[in-house]
């Protein structure tokens, strides 16, 4: 196995570095300000100049091999950088959750009039959309427990149920909700459920809320759905009924690679200011740099860092050579390690920061709450050391005793 970054993986992340200092990082400024002034869920202008830009820089759409040419190695190092402006440098390049993930669904299921209606505008980066699984009365993590009713009426499936979480749903850019339910309670516990696309403003779906991560409101945010009565006509299914099970599995893949070198790039902006922090300030006669707890802290994470970015490129590697089923233990592993590494780092360098490193004069607050957000979403720690624990279980070591 040789991760050494091609020539292309390297061109790809010097443009990507060039692109977050001369234009990213000024950015967030600009944007934090603009949410001030207009709300928590306003769409800051700043982002359509970012996006031209990145189109022009040849940044757009690297998140797929198919659309943007790089493997998953070679996009796995672009995603990190992007991790160091979590909240905007992703949708800047068009590569920002949960649109890959739904953008990959449609690439495999979608017919071509779907793809046409939903998936070209994606592409363009013209409108948003949201994955409506998780819901509040049952565990979601186990999506066979899905208790939202699709039903068949004629020419129309009938939506009845709540989803909560739906990241995306704040932002009136979004416009397609891919929304998974219950369509034979009878079938297997995995062919019961299917997908179906429903737009933005179909009667019967309502917003009821949005919820906030530790306090923190995204922009695009986490909110609550209700459906009642909502129909929608039936070539709106994605994939064939019963599907559902198997089209959740299919998008996860990719889209954790995405999020771990993610954490990884916010891991490591945590650690950049908490040596900046350690060098510019004076305790206890000396620089806090001098002190022994400070170089463990530093040292500690990097280690923590290192271990988490090879793992995840072990995993990149694997998606790279072969199928998905061949790095299914590879995706739990990093799904774990990579938040977990980035919750240790950030919470050290908060603690070097101390009263600044909890306010908003710096991203450590906000990196604290979504690292530790991480380790819930996509399937929450347990459900993936589970599917650890039980690859390894099936294993034959070579010896014991």
């Amino acid at each position: 196995m040789d991760f050494a970054l091609s020539a292309r993986g390297q061109e790809y992340a010097a443009r990507m570095w060039d692109f977050m200092r001369e234009e990213v990082f000024p950015a967030e400024p600009v944007w934090a300000d603009h949410l001030r002034t207009h709300g928590e869920h306003a769409y800051p202008p700043v982002m359509e100049d970012l996006k031209a830009s990145a189109r022009s820089r040849g940044l757009w759409n690297l998140f797929h091999p198919e659309v943007g040419g790089l493997t998953h190695t070679e996009y796995a190092a672009v995603a990190e950088i992007t991790g160091w402006s979590p909240v905007i440098a992703p949708e800047a390049i068009n590569c920002q959750a949960p649109d890959t993930g739904n953008m990959e669904t449609l690439l495999l299921f979608a017919t071509p009039e779907q793809r046409r209606t939903w998936l070209e505008p994606l592409l363009e980066g013209s409108i948003r959309s949201a994955y409506a699984m998780t819901e509040p009365d049952v565990a979601s993590s186990d999506a066979t427990n899905i208790e939202l009713e699709i039903r068949r009426e004629d020419e129309e499936y009938v939506l009845d149920g709540r989803k909560w979480w739906i990241t995306g749903a704040a932002d009136e850019r979004c416009t397609l909700f891919i929304v998974m339910g219950r369509t034979d309670p009878s079938a297997a516990p995995q062919r019961r459920h299917s997908m179906v696309l429903v737009e933005r403003d179909t009667p019967g779906m309502h917003i009821v809320r949005h919820l906030p991560i530790f306090g923190y409101q995204d922009q695009h945010g986490h909110s609550e759905l209700r459906f009642e009565n909502c129909r929608v006509p039936a070539s709106a299914l994605l994939g064939a009924e019963g599907d559902g099970f198997t089209i959740a599995q299919a998008r996860l893949g990719p889209g954790r690679v995405h999020h771990a070198m993610r954490a990884i790039g916010m891991a490591e902006r945590a650690l950049a200011l908490m040596v900046a922090r350690a060098r510019s300030r004076t305790a206890f006669g000396g620089p806090l740099i001098d002190q022994g707890v400070i170089q463990a802290h530093i040292a500690d994470s990097r280690i923590a860092i290192d271990q988490a970015r090879l793992l995840v490129q072990q995993c990149a590697w694997k998606l790279d050579t072969g199928p998905v089923k061949d790095a299914i233990t590879q995706i739990s592993e990093i799904k774990v390690a990579a938040p977990a590494a980035a919750c240790t780092v950030i919470d050290k360098a908060i603690e070097v920061h101390g009263g600044a490193g909890v306010s908003d004069d710096t991203p450590l607050a906000y990196f604290a709450a979504w690292a530790r957000v991480l380790r819930i979403v996509d399937g929450p720690d347990a459900v993936h050391r589970r599917t650890i624990a039980r690859r390894e279980l099936r294993r034959t070591p070579p010896y014991v005793g």
